[in-house]
């Protein structure tokens, strides 16, 4: 897999959480927890997006 590949599918995995986020924070159900979760795992795909494109 070539880096520009890599990091476009790191884009895609990204947005994909950010619209899990948004859906997990208009539902009543989902707990302060799993948000958080999803959106400390949205700032690693992020940070390793970042990583990849500066080198």
């Amino acid at each position: 897999m070539s880096l520009s590949s890599h990091v476009q599918e790191l884009r895609k995995k990204h947005q994909s959480l950010s619209e899990m986020v948004e859906i997990a924070q208009r539902s009543p159900g989902s707990s302060d927890s799993q948000i958080a979760e999803l959106k400390k795992k949205k700032l690693r795909i992020k940070e390793q997006i970042e990583r990849l494109q500066h080198h």
